[in-house]
């Protein structure tokens, strides 16, 4: 990583996160391309039942707490309305692309001040206390950890090889990854 998008304290980290995280989905998608629509469909076990599920559902989560971030007004009236359940991993990969970038270009925006600012995380049901805005982060990043990793040990089912998600942060390995930066816009050292 480019040394301005390492430093900055939290607000560095949550770029780098988000950097991350585009990368991940774009490795993890693009594998997931080699399965046809039927296999990507099928039944597999984890918590959601298949890999088209649980990759759909982090495209739902992402927009529904990328659009809270942004204070969208609209949010709620969606809350229950998630985004087209993509049945191909090509077209989910450009959907889910699209909204990383919104997420990286958010988490670019924030100061220190802001992300320690208060948000109400809107719900159908109730209104709950305000979270700083770097816990929501924080939540999001994990909530996505979490099930690319299943999706990653569904994939290991089939006979598509689970591609590595784990080294974007080391030193010295961004080089095996620069082809995948320059094609995902993302800087390189």
């Amino acid at each position: 990583m480019a040394t301005a998008t390492r430093g900055g304290g939290l607000t560095g980290h949550f770029v780098a996160m988000a950097r991350n995280n585009i990368w991940s989905n774009h490795r993890l998608l693009s594998a997931c391309q080699a399965l046809s629509p039927a296999e990507f469909a099928a039944s597999r076990t984890s918590f959601f039942p298949s890999l088209r599920a649980t990759l759909n559902h982090i495209l739902w989560v992402d927009t529904y707490y990328i659009d809270a971030l942004l204070r969208d007004p609209t949010v709620l009236e969606r809350y229950d309305d998630p985004p087209p359940d993509f049945a191909d991993a090509a077209s989910l990969h450009d959907a889910q692309i699209a909204s990383d970038r919104r997420l990286l270009a958010f988490c670019e925006r924030q100061t220190e001040q802001s992300i320690a600012e208060g948000l109400v995380l809107p719900r159908p049901n109730r209104t709950p206390p305000p979270s700083a805005v770097a816990s929501i982060l924080e939540h999001l990043f994990q909530h996505q950890i979490h099930h690319r990793g299943q999706a990653h040990a569904m994939l290991a089912g089939t006979a598509v090889k689970p591609p590595q998600l784990d080294e974007f942060f080391l030193a010295g390995e961004e080089n095996l990854r620069r082809d995948e930066l320059r094609a995902l816009g993302l800087p390189i050292s």
